[in-house]
């Protein structure tokens, strides 16, 4: 017997009102919360949900232990409905952010050399608008911040995304995230003004191999960029110790022996620049592109817009 072909969704016949139900779902995780945000009952958002899925002819969700799970169908039209509901959104009702008059808190994740470069900018900002914005910073400790972002835990995340941008680019623009470049940097080896390394003329990589290193590691993995290169050509380095701040790494090199590699725009933020030599690496590292990265939901939001003009303006030269 020939299987019968699905019939394709009739949007004449579609009601408008579910696909508010859906995008209420891919933003919140979980029916119970996205009945709560649209006012609704949990039933009656699962009742939507299967005239939905009757209409569209795909499950669109999965259950979870904790809510649940869009499909790769639901993926790919989540950023289309989103956009549509907020261009009609703004349509209808535009939105007006007054930075002195809304007191809104924004939840920002960076390393804390980011912060450290940044943060100045943005609370001078801040003060000179009179806003009463409130800023909370919180450490990221991962170079893929997706996750948060999808669960809603932070706005935004301020950081090099080496593991994300590939995906975002292979994607184009039918994706759920926005990402904005800052500033680029490279990586510098870095050491004490009195190593016997400093100033010693170029940095061989015989002598860099043999030294004792300090490695930065948001994950705690003592195996990093610099690591997976001299694998590339069959050498190694023997990482003594393993932090995840920048300024740690910068006190514990100004007082021992150990070698560590750091963007360097981010020698500043280390607190101890002065007392710190640096020398170029005798192997080849990608360029630091630093962005910011968000989640389409806060794409068009003017109080988000205006927090992203804000980081940009901090990260200008």
């Amino acid at each position: 017997m020939t299987a019968t072909k699905a019939a394709a969704p009739n949007f004449r016949t579609l009601d408008l009102n579910l696909l508010r139900v859906f995008d209420a779902v891919m933003a919140e995780g979980s029916l119970t919360r996205a009945g709560a945000a649209l006012a609704m009952t949990q039933p009656a958002v699962s009742h939507a949900l299967r005239r939905l899925r009757e209409s569209l002819g795909d499950d669109l969700f999965t259950r979870t232990t904790h809510g649940v799970r869009p499909t790769p169908a639901a993926e790919a039209l989540w950023p289309q409905v989103r956009s549509a509901l907020a261009l009609l959104r703004q349509a209808i009702a535009p939105a007006a952010f007054d930075a002195q008059r809304d007191a809104v808190l924004f939840r920002l994740a960076m390393a804390d050399a980011t912060a450290a470069l940044l943060v100045p900018g943005l609370v001078k900002a801040i003060e000179d608008q009179g806003a009463a914005a409130t800023l909370r910073v919180q450490p990221l400790t991962t170079r893929d911040p997706r996750r948060l972002l999808q669960a809603n835990a932070i706005d935004l995340a301020m950081g090099s995304f080496p593991e994300v941008l590939p995906a975002l680019q292979a994607e184009g623009g039918e994706t759920q995230w926005r990402h904005r470049p800052l500033y680029d940097t490279r990586y510098v080896c870095v050491m004490r003004r009195g190593h016997p390394l400093a100033g010693a003329g170029a940095l061989t990589l015989d002598a860099y191999c043999a030294a004792p290193h300090l490695l930065v590691s948001f994950s705690g993995r003592a195996f990093g960029a610099v690591d997976q290169a001299l694998a590339a050509i069959g050498r190694q380095r023997r990482v003594v110790l393993t932090v995840n701040q920048f300024f740690t790494a910068g006190r514990v090199v100004a007082r021992s022996d150990l070698l560590t590699v750091l963007p360097e725009t981010f020698l500043e933020a280390t607190g101890y620049r002065d007392e710190l030599a640096i020398a170029p690496l005798p192997i080849t590292l990608t360029t630091v592109h630093v962005g910011m990265l968000w989640h389409l939901r806060h794409d068009a939001d003017p109080a988000q817009r205006w927090l992203r003009g804000l980081v940009q303006a901090a990260a200008a030269p």
